[in-house]
């Protein structure tokens, strides 16, 4: 059974930067791709960025050039660096993976504004 725990969301100005971090317990998380998804306020919850075992990365187009995802295999940790937030990048963002990218974190909120 595994879990995944988010830290780092806040409060940021526009323009400014945040790093996401993704704690996974359970060693099978470093065999399958990885992501982050966002939700804001009365919408979806959409895909940001997901990353594969082996490091390759898509991003959604609305944070491509500002972000940027990464993992740590050996210390089951996935990161979601963000440059040059906008207030639209308000939202709860979230961790996802595991087979059949079935485990969810709980959410961490990040809001930009002035």
């Amino acid at each position: 059974q595994g879990q995944l725990v988010e830290s780092g969301g806040g409060l940021v100005q526009p323009g400014g930067s945040l790093s996401l971090s993704c704690t996974a317990s359970g060693s099978f998380f470093s065999i399958f791709p990885m992501g982050w998804f966002r939700q804001a306020p009365g919408k979806q919850r959409e895909l940001v960025a997901t990353i594969t075992s082996a490091g390759r990365t898509n991003y959604a187009d609305s944070v491509k050039g500002r972000f940027t995802i990464s993992r740590d295999n050996v210390k089951n940790t996935i990161d979601l660096q963000m440059n040059s937030l906008k207030p639209e990048d308000t939202a709860v963002y979230y961790c996802n993976g595991g087979p059949a990218n079935i485990y969810w974190g709980q959410g961490t909120q990040v809001t930009v504004s002035p």
